[in-house]
Parts: structure tokens; C-alpha cells; sequence
């Protein structure tokens, strides 16, 4: 994509290629369940919103089961797997899992900060430290002095001279880790840790993977902080139940074979959430919009093996794709057209990116392997057909393209939006809000059924199905292997829908661990 003056959608030439009308605009989907989906349109008709929202509310409900959270390595993930599987199997697939052992951390019951005394008693608002230790302490509280008076609050082990054994230790946020402040807090005698943000806004910090104390550290707003540290007499009911270690998660993959078995166009998107909610954009969004893709394309003959993937534990830094990608051996590799990555894709206040496979518009992280640039087109001339205007975003690692990318893959995508912040020029084209996050709701438990745009997820599940339906005909515009010729490549957008600039991928970690 250039970077140009804003333009909504002009025309787009993309030759003989068909793109699907709006599934309003067709008949209703009654036969979807007896048909075969071999063309553009009957697959957008059959591929609804209805059809991805059922998906979405079936991954809901697991998370209401299992303690909020489909996060790797609980039992939410697994229930997860299961519904996945089991409704890849109705459709005719024979999906496989394959596990996987990593380390992680797991909140296993929600976490409980509560002021015991002085009156009135009651709950507070607090986040659980990543890697904190388990514990349910009530005890007094004695606060460190905080900057100015101590600019180093807690660093030090002279900071606890004094310190009463079985208090609750109180510190500020700053000037070094704050697994040292737990760690020397400990050492003094503390029974739990409460740690407050050292400027406006929630702290969601992270201890260290070699954190092994095992003792309650929480953290909470400044604000809260400060009211605790000049409360006299404070009492606190710490609690958290956490898993630190080694823990088995899943990929899914099922197979759609084509007559080109050693021509393999890749679909995925990744099933888990983060510990803190269901995760029902992020990604429960990608994850049900390939599934019910996939159920909709199971009756189809594709020229090249369309393969869908669910990759476990990407929160945890991508880890199910990259073992994936890891375990196949060179040739396996090769037989790879091209991967799609779909990871939220109905954002609340949302953008209708698409991943910048040749780097056109110079911005942030470099352009994708030989093949990229071409995926980008295809969803370009998708979104003008729709008179959708689109954006770039770049492939900056933060999600699943990541390892396929890094093994030479052709690789593209589509997004809406995370942790960045809407724009008035955006907020003009796409509706929403300027100055809130594309996803308020990012990496949070308010990441419910209820944090989607209906529109955005709609448009979005008909545009991965056109890919992958595309590319499964016929990948000769990435790769050169020749395919159906009444699915010939879109042709490079001239004056496309597109607007200038670039956005950062997905996933940023908590808080640093050492403060800066």
C-alpha cells in the first residue's frame, strides 16, 4: 500500500475474478448444509455472522465454566480444543491435535484483595503479578516510604530493617524489578506483597519465570496505593491461586486435501486467551470465523490442500506456531504456499487493516517474504469490491505470522485493532471512536461476547473465506503453481480504498518486569 491522501473505496481492477456480493444480497442459507460451497458467492452466503457468533458464544460458555479464562494450559484451553474438534468432526474433517509442554502461569481462582479493617470493609480493586505464588493472608499492613522519601522503594534489603514478620508489605512501583521488591519483602518476613502503580492507570506487572517464592504479590492503581499507605490500621485479605511450571497445551490442524497434495495453503488463527479473561475478540474472533470456514468449505474439492490451524499458547510468545513450524523438515516447509493469519478480527472500535506484505508504505517493520505483497492485494481488491476502505499494519512478530515468516513463507492477514489508539482520520472512515483503543477490552476479563462489531466481523468472515477459497483454486499469483482458471488472480490495485500510514501488530507483555 502507498502512503496516500485518504481515499474511500474507488474502483479496483481485478480482472475475471468474482468477488462475493453481500450475503444480505443473496438467497438465504437454507441449503448450506447439502450444497457444495465451489464458488465465491454461495461460500459468502453460507459463512454468517449468525454461523461465527455461535462459535463465539460456545467459547464463552467454556470460559463462564472454567473460572473466566480459555487460557493454555487450563481446563478452559482444553474445553476449548474440544469444541473445536468435535465440530471440525461433524463437519466431515479428521482434525488433528498434537501437544505440546511449555512453561507457564496460570491464575487458577480469582484473585481477592480485601479490606479487612479499618470500616467499612469491603473488596478492592488488583491485579495478580504474573508468576506470583499462591496464598490467602490476612494480616496487617506496613507500608516502605515512596519517593521522594525513598526513591528506591524496596530495592534494597536495608528497606525492611524493622519490618514486622507477617505483615502485608505495601511498596511503590520503581527504580528496579519488582520480583526484588517480593523477593527482599519476602526475605524480611512478609506474608504477602501488595506493589502500587507509581503513576496514574492499572499496573499488570510481571515477577520473573525464575520467581519461585510462593506468596501472594498483587499489584493496584496509584491511586489505591497512596489511600492504602495512609489508611491506620489497615488490615488486608490477600488471596491468589496461581500455576507456575510446566503445562501440556494443543494445536488443532484439519486437512482439506486438494489434487496439489504438495501445494498447501495455511489458514490459522490462535485459540487461547490471556489469564486475565475468555478472550473473545483475542482470539475468539480469528478462531471461529476459520471454523466456520471451514465447516463451510468441507464439501469442496480444492486444487491445492487448504490446511486450518488453532495454535495453542500464542499468548505465551507464539509458542504453538513456532513448534509447529519447528517440527516440519525442509521439504515440509517448501510444500507451504502461503500461511493466513487471522488474530481479532472483529475489534469494537475497529480498523480494517491488512497486513503490508511488500512494505509499500515504509513504515515500521520491513516487508514479507517473496509472495507477501501479492496475498496483500487480494484482500485489497476484496475490501474495494465492498467499498470497505482499508489500512496497513505491519508484520512487527506479535502473532502467529511470526514463525512462518521467519522459515521464508509467504505470509498475509487481516486485523482490527488492539491496544492502539483510534485516530479522528480513522474515526471518519470507520466509524467508532477517536482517542479510545481499538479494542478497549484488550487483554482484559471485559473480553466478552459483548466486545464485538458486528460489522466488522461480518465483512472480515467473508473476506477470509474468499481467500481461502481463492488460494485454495489457485495460488499462482504467490508462487507461480498453476490453478483453476475460473479463479485467475486479483489484479494490483491502482487507486485502491486505502489510506496512508501503518499500525504495529499484536501482543505487547505485561509491564515490564524491571521498571524503567
Amino acid at each position: 500500500m502507498s502512503r496516500t491522501p485518504l481515499r474511500v473505496a474507488a474502483a479496483v481492477a481485478v480482472g475475471a475474478l468474482t468477488v462475493a456480493m453481500s450475503p444480505s444480497a443473496l438467497a438465504g442459507p437454507a441449503a448450506c448444509s447439502t450444497r457444495t460451497n465451489n464458488t465465491h458467492a454461495k461460500l459468502a452466503e453460507c459463512v454468517t455472522l449468525e454461523g461465527v457468533r455461535a462459535h463465539q458464544a460456545a467459547l464463552q460458555t467454556i470460559a463462564d465454566e472454567n473460572n473466566g479464562t480459555r487460557v493454555s494450559g487450563s481446563a478452559g484451553y482444553d474445553a476449548s480444543v474440544d469444541y473445536v474438534v468435535d465440530t471440525l468432526k461433524k463437519a466431515g474433517y479428521s482434525p488433528t491435535v498434537e501437544p505440546f509442554t511449555f512453561n507457564t502461569f496460570i491464575t487458577r481462582s480469582a484473585t481477592v484483595l480485601e479490606q479487612v479493617a479499618p470500616a467499612p470493609a469491603g473488596p478492592l480493586t488488583v491485579s495478580t503479578m504474573t508468576y506470583s505464588g499462591s496464598g490467602d493472608v490476612t494480616a496487617a499492613v506496613t507500608p516502605l516510604p515512596a519517593p521522594p522519601a525513598d526513591p528506591t522503594p524496596g530495592c534494597e534489603a536495608a528497606d525492611f530493617a524493622g519490618f514486622p514478620a507477617g505483615h502485608v508489605a505495601l511498596i511503590s512501583r520503581g527504580a528496579c524489578a519488582f520480583a526484588l521488591k517480593a523477593s527482599n519483602a519476602a526475605a524480611a518476613g512478609a506474608s504477602a506483597v501488595v506493589i502500587y502503580n507509581n503513576v496514574p492507570g492499572t499496573l499488570n506487572g510481571t515477577l520473573s519465570e525464575t520467581f519461585t517464592l510462593d506468596l501472594p504479590v498483587v499489584s493496584v492503581t496509584q491511586a489505591l496505593g497512596q489511600q492504602l499507605a495512609g489508611t491506620s490500621g489497615l488490615v488486608l485479605r490477600v488471596k491468589t491461586d496461581t500455576f507456575r511450571g510446566a503445562a501440556t497445551s494443543y494445536n488443532v490442524l484439519a486437512e482439506l486435501p486438494g489434487t496439489n497434495d504438495d501445494n498447501v495453503v495455511m489458514a490459522g488463527a490462535h485459540l487461547d486467551s490471556v489469564n486475565a479473561g475468555p478472550g473473545i475478540n483475542d482470539n475468539g474472533s480469528g478462531s471461529a470465523a476459520i471454523l466456520e470456514v471451514a465447516v463451510q468449505l468441507a464439501k469442496v474439492k480444492p486444487t491445492n490442500t487448504v490446511r486450518f490451524a488453532w495454535w495453542g499458547a500464542e499468548e505465551s510468545g507464539l509458542v504453538g506456531s513456532t513448534r509447529y513450524v519447528q517440527g516440519l523438515n525442509e521439504a515440509e516447509v517448501d510444500e507451504i504456499a502461503l500461511y493466513l493469519n487471522f488474530d481479532m478480527v472483529g475489534s469494537p472500535n475497529h480498523v480494517f487493516f491488512v497486513y503490508d506484505g511488500d512494505d509499500s508504505d515504509e513504515v515500521g517493520a520491513g516487508a514479507g517474504p517473496e509472495g507477501s505483497a501479492r496475498i496483500e492485494k487480494t484482500f485489497e481488491a476484496f475490501y474495494s469490491q465492498r467499498g470497505v476502505p482499508f489500512k496497513g499494519t505491519d508484520f512487527s512478530g506479535r502473532s502467529d505470522y511470526g514463525p512462518f515468516i521467519a522459515a521464508g513463507v509467504p505470509s498475509g492477514g487481516l486485523f482490527t485493532g488492539a491496544e492502539g489508539i483510534k485516530t479522528a482520520e480513522e474515526a471518519a472512515l470507520w466509524g467508532g471512536t477517536a482517542g479510545q483503543q481499538y479494542d478497549p477490552c484488550y487483554h482484559l476479563a471485559c473480553d466478552t461476547y459483548a466486545n464485538n462489531n458486528d460489522t466488522a466481523l461480518d465483512v472480515n468472515s467473508d473476506a477470509i473465506a474468499f481467500a481461502v477459497l481463492q488460494y485454495g483454486m489457485n495460488t499462482s499469483d504467490v508462487n507461480g503453481v498453476a490453478g483453476k482458471g475460473n479463479f485467475p488472480p486479483a489484479k494490483p490495485s491502482t487507486s485502491p480504498a486505502a489510506v496512508g500510514g501503518s499500525q504495529g501488530g499484536l501482543h505487547d507483555e505485561h509491564d515490564e518486569a524491571v521498571d524503567r
